[in-house]
């Protein structure tokens, strides 16, 4: 059996461990948050279809790469902090506590930075798109390419719109060709549909961000506090040693 002064030790750790584990669990679910909303940006056909346009122009393209990359990157280190936290407090372990804490802090750089290029090109990813739809109903509107017409009409049947504003002012552009059925009579405007779109996802991007970054100062915070208190046996006065006695 365990002695008593064994149980009074584990009782104290689980009791150590309850805070720490609370953070590592929200940060874990934050983890699987992240991948998720990158896996959607990176498949969904409303991103999809405008990457997939065949255009040595199409700058979305490397917009669209990169997001999912940082995305997950992004998703593993978070998943990864929350696994050193854990691991660390359990075997007491100065070095993995401040792994924990690097990539706290590089999580928490890499959020700042995000939010401050997001600040500073707030419409960067909205001009691209539009851009690229711009291209391809131009070059529909001049017959230039049938793949360029067939891109247009994937495009919109993704969004559900019909052309833009000044759509019936050309006569060169058969609308049953290109627009879904349903949006031929006072269709939406693609130019406010693609708007729409991205507002409401750039919307649930902020809101994830901006719920990290608090977990992250967090956990930067707390991963010191332990690391400090591992180094100078201020938590347990009997550091990693347990002592099975038989009664």
């Amino acid at each position: 059996m365990v002695s008593k002064r064994i149980w009074q030790d584990i009782e104290r750790k689980s009791d150590l461990l309850l805070t720490p584990n609370g953070q590592n669990m929200n940060l874990q679910l934050l983890g699987l948050a992240v991948s998720i909303l990158t896996i959607v940006t990176r498949y969904s056909n409303h991103f999809t279809v405008i990457s997939d346009v065949t255009s040595e122009t199409n700058a979305y393209r490397i917009i669209h790469s990169t997001a999912f990359f940082s995305g997950m990157c992004l998703s593993a280190i978070l998943v990864l902090s929350a696994l050193l936290s854990t691991a660390a407090l359990v075997r007491e372990s100065e070095c993995l506590m401040a792994v924990g804490f690097l990539c706290f802090a590089l999580i928490f750089c890499s959020l700042i930075q995000v939010m401050f290029w997001r600040q500073e090109n707030s419409t960067l990813v909205e001009d691209t798109i539009v851009d690229v739809y711009d291209f391809v109903y131009d070059e529909v509107l001049r017959n230039i390419s049938r793949i360029r017409r067939q891109e247009l009409t994937a495009i919109h049947n993704t969004f559900q719109c019909c052309g833009k504003m000044s759509w019936f002012r050309h006569g060169k552009i058969s609308e049953q060709e290109t627009c879904p059925s349903d949006t031929l009579a006072g269709g939406e405007d693609c130019l406010q549909a693609m708007e729409g779109f991205l507002t409401r996802h750039m919307s649930f991007i902020s809101a994830l961000l901006l719920i990290t970054l608090p977990f992250t100062v967090y956990g930067m915070v707390l991963t010191s506090f332990l690391f400090f208190s591992i180094h100078f046996g201020i938590t347990w006065d009997r550091k990693g040693k347990y002592i099975l006695t038989q009664q």
